[in-house]
């Protein structure tokens, strides 16, 4: 009996929490700006940084890559090496 009482009033209240919060909160007006623009001269810089980042993320990705194509045949080559083992000694079983 008690849970519908508080589900009405949760119900009510948070509508009410929100349209007053709404009230409350400052409008936006159009002569603001949402952000500063970067002056064109000091654009190229931070091309540049942005640049040498991307080139040192595809190295390390390059690597990375190499790296599990590297190891990726290591373990092919173990388990052909397996296979042919457990061939040799079930012929030399039979």
């Amino acid at each position: 009996m008690l849970a519908p009482c508080l589900l009405r009033r949760v119900v009510l209240t948070v509508p009410l929490i929100l349209v007053a919060a709404l009230l409350l909160m400052e409008p936006v007006r159009s002569d603001q700006e949402a952000g500063t623009a970067i002056p064109a001269e000091s654009r190229p810089c931070v091309d540049c940084h942005a640049f040498e980042f991307m080139q040192r993320a595809l190295q390390d990705l390059k690597k990375t890559a190499y790296n599990l194509d590297t190891r990726t045949e290591t373990l092919l080559l173990q388990v052909e090496k397996r296979n042919l083992c457990d061939c040799v000694a079930a012929n030399l079983l039979n």
